[in-house]
C-alpha cells in the first residue's frame, strides 16, 4: 500500500485541495491481489487504489469510455507471421497503465485510507484529492490511457490499423516493426533487433516500462517458441478450471459431447446453483482462445445460462473429462508455411431443435496454421440447407475480408515483397 502511494505520487495524479461547493468527492478502497507466474509460483503481491467509479455521474464526471482492445484473432494472425518471417517476439508491460492518461473533467476523490498530509501541503476541513490523471477504477480510466498511449505511438511514425485499432506499425530504413497492446500487455516483434531496444528506451521515457523478455505468457497463453514454429495452450487455465472444479482426478472421455445430442429447455429438473454453472462456461468459453475443438459445445451450453438444467451441468462436466485428456493441447503455428490464406465453411441445416435456426462453422488458416474459427447459431431460419450454406459462407467471407486486411497491415512493410 505504500509502495502504491508513493507511486501515484511520483506520478503527480492528484493534488490535495479543499473540495469546492457543489461538487462531491468519490471514495476510493485498495484491492488486493496475489500475482503469480505462468507456472503458478508467486511473483509478488500487489495492492492497487481503486476509485469508486460507479458513483461518477454521466455528463459530469465523465463523457465517453469505450476503449480498445486488441481481438484474439488478431493475436494468432501476429503470431502465426512472427513465426513464418522468423521476427523477434518481446513482451513489455506497463507499471500503472491506467495513470498515465490525462483527463478532460475536473474529478474530485476523498483522501486514501493510510494517506497523511505532507507539510508542505495544505492544510484545513474537507481535504480531497483533485485528479490530474486517471485512476484506476474510473469510468474513463481505459479509454484515457489508450488515447495517451496511441497519441505517443504515432508521434514517432507508427500507423495506427483502421481493422484492429489496437495493432500499430512502423516502417524505417532499419527494418520493420509491428506492435499489438491489450490495455497494459504489448507485444512487440521486428526483423530488427535495434529498432526494438530503440522502441524500449523511448516508451521508458514517456512511461514506466517493465521488460518481460521473450515472448512466453500473454493474457493467460503459455507460448513456447522453436525453430519449427511457435506453439500456444491454456495448460495453466485448464488445470485452475479442473482444481475448481473437483475433477482433477475424474476419468477422461474421447468426445466433448455426446453424438446426436438433444440439448434444449425441457421441463427437466432445474439446476440448482446456476451460478456454478454460469462461472464455468464463462471460464470454458475464455479456453476456446487455443482450444477450438471445444467450441461447438461450448456455443451450445452458453445458450442455457438463463435457465440451466441438471444434463447441461452433465453436459459441461463432460467437457472437463475431454480436457483432462489432453491437458496441454493448444494451437501450432509453423513456420515452414507460405503466407496463404485459406478458409473452410459449414453449416447445420435446421440444428436447433427449438427455434430450427441453423448453425454456421468455418475455419481460416495461414498456410497450415490456423487462425480463426467459429461455431454459432444463424441470426435467421433458412428455409433450405442450400440457403443454409450460403448464409454460413457470407459470413465465411466476412472474415476472411477482416483477417485478411488485418494481416497485410502487420506486413505493411511491402505487401508485394512477400506476396508472390
Amino acid at each position: 500500500m505504500k509502495a502504491e502511494l508513493h507511486a501515484l505520487e511520483e506520478n503527480h495524479t492528484w493534488t490535495v485541495t479543499t473540495l469546492p461547493p457543489n461538487k462531491t468527492a468519490i471514495g476510493c478502497i485498495y484491492v488486493y491481489k496475489t500475482k503469480l507466474k505462468s507456472d503458478g509460483s508467486l511473483e509478488r503481491h500487489k495492492a492497487r487504489l481503486v476509485a469508486k467509479g460507479y458513483t461518477q455521474k454521466e455528463g459530469f464526471d465523465f463523457q465517453e469510455t469505450f476503449s480498445p482492445v486488441a481481438k484474439l484473432t488478431t493475436v494468432r494472425v501476429f503470431l502465426a507471421i512472427a513465426a513464418i518471417k522468423n521476427w523477434s517476439l518481446t513482451q513489455m508491460d506497463v507499471h500503472n497503465a491506467f495513470l498515465h492518461g490525462d483527463l478532460d473533467e475536473d474529478i474530485y476523490m476523498q483522501l486514501p485510507p493510510g494517506y497523511h498530509i505532507k507539510s508542505e501541503q495544505i492544510k484545513g476541513e474537507n481535504l480531497v484529492c483533485k485528479l490530474n490523471k486517471s485512476l484506476y477504477g474510473l469510468k474513463q480510466a481505459s479509454r484515457q490511457w489508450f488515447s495517451k498511449f496511441s497519441n505517443s505511438l504515432t508521434a514517432i511514425g507508427f500507423h495506427q490499423s483502421k481493422f484492429d485499432y489496437s495493432l500499430f506499425t512502423k516502417v524505417s530504413p532499419n527494418g520493420f516493426i509491428p506492435l499489438l497492446v491489450y490495455v497494459d500487455d504489448i507485444i512487440v516483434g521486428s526483423d530488427s533487433q535495434r529498432e526494438i531496444d530503440s522502441l524500449k528506451s523511448y516508451l521508458q521515457s514517456k512511461f514506466k516500462i517493465k521488460d518481460l523478455g521473450p515472448l512466453k505468457y500473454f493474457l493467460g497463453l503459455e507460448v513456447a517458441r522453436s525453430s519449427l514454429g511457435i506453439n500456444f495452450c491454456q495448460r495453466k487455465y485448464t488445470l485452475e478450471i479442473l482444481e475448481d472444479s473437483g475433477l482433477l482426478g475424474t476419468k477422461t472421455v474421447s468426445t466433448p459431447i455426446e453424438l446426436n445430442h438433444k440439448l434444449s429447455h425441457t421441463t427437466e429438473e432445474i439446476f440448482q446453483d446456476p451460478t456454478t454453472y454460469r462461472r464455468l462456461i464463462g471460464r470454458l468459453i475464455y479456453l476456446t482462445i487455443t482450444r477450438p475443438d471445444i467450441t461447438y459445445v461450448v456455443s451450445v451450453l452458453s445458450q442455457f445460462m438463463d435457465r440451466p438444467l441438471q444434463s447441461h451441468m452433465h453436459s459441461a462436466y463432460r467437457i472437463l473429462k475431454y480436457l483432462k485428456g489432453s491437458i496441454g493441447q493448444g494451437i501450432f503455428l509453423s513456420s515452414k508455411l507460405a503466407l496463404h490464406l485459406r478458409a473452410y465453411s459449414d453449416s447445420d441445416w435446421a440444428a436447433c431443435p427449438e427455434t430450427r435456426r441453423s448453425v454456421t462453422g468455418f475455419c481460416i488458416f495461414i498456410g497450415d496454421s490456423l487462425i480463426s474459427w467459429k461455431s454459432k447459431k444463424q441470426a435467421t431460419i433458412s428455409r433450405s440447407s442450400a440457403e443454409a450454406e450460403y448464409r454460413a459462407l457470407a459470413s465465411t467471407s466476412y472474415d476472411i475480408h477482416w483477417n485478411y486486411h488485418t494481416y497485410t497491415c502487420v506486413l505493411k512493410i511491402s505487401v508485394d515483397r512477400y506476396f508472390h
